[in-house]
């Protein structure tokens, strides 16, 4: 089994967007492509604005909406935090049992945490710890303006520290008109990180299925990817 694991240095970084617009150009070049988002919080995943619901509709999978996210939740807090309010214990022997049950199913899958590499998903593990479990490759998605040199080497320092293997970061939303904290962060980030950035992806108004694909095709290298899968 074959697979990428997409987490990010904060929340609403665009992880989603990435997923799904890499998952609908693997789609395209004709890979059996899965997608695995564990945990939802704070939307329903039938919701067409839900990460669930893009993710299927871009991977074009057979998997339901369930079994790509078969844990969500109603409040939009870290899913550990989520489940204390509703007195649910979800664990990580949960989300791997169920992760037995998809993963013959495609040939390949991309798997989309929640938030960053260190949100808690339960009251004994994190984010990192699904990661580890799956043993797959991560994808950093991380914003470009000020402050993200300092969450993304954090991110990576720790992923390194687990022994996790990255396959690279990508940096989403620069803005057209850069300032210099976005001119300047790409290049300090490969420097520090010593992981290579795949791809910087610019600041759209409109996310459409077209628009993420074409997001990926014109400034991510998927050929880069081509390791991974």
């Amino acid at each position: 089994m074959k697979g990428i694991f997409i987490t990010g240095t904060d929340t609403d970084v665009g992880k989603t967007v990435i997923s799904s617009g890499i998952a609908g150009v693997l789609r395209d070049q004709g890979i059996n492509v899965g997608v695995f988002k564990p945990m939802l919080s704070g939307i329903k995943r039938d919701d067409p604005e839900s990460d669930t619901f893009w993710l299927k509709k871009m991977a074009k999978t057979s998997l339901t909406l369930e079994e790509i996210t078969p844990f969500q939740f109603k409040q939009p807090l870290a899913p550990a935090v989520a489940q204390e309010l509703e007195g649910t214990n979800i664990t990580l022997e949960d989300i791997l049992k169920h992760w037995k049950t998809i993963r013959e199913k495609h040939d390949y899958f991309i798997v989309e945490g929640a938030g960053g590499i260190s949100v808690p998903l339960g009251k004994d593990f994190l984010v990192s710890d699904v990661i580890k479990a799956l043993n797959f490759p991560v994808l950093i998605v991380a914003r470009p303006n000020l402050g993200t040199i300092n969450h993304t080497f954090l991110t990576v320092e720790y992923a390194k520290k687990l022994g996790l293997t990255i396959a690279g970061i990508i940096i989403n939303g620069m803005s057209e008109q850069k300032d210099l904290a976005e001119e300047t962060s790409p290049k300090k980030i490969e420097e520090m990180c010593s992981v290579p950035i795949l791809g910087i992806i610019p600041k759209i108004p409109c996310i459409t299925d077209v628009t993420a694909k074409q997001l990926i095709k014109d400034h991510i290298n998927v050929d880069q990817l081509e390791g991974w899968i």
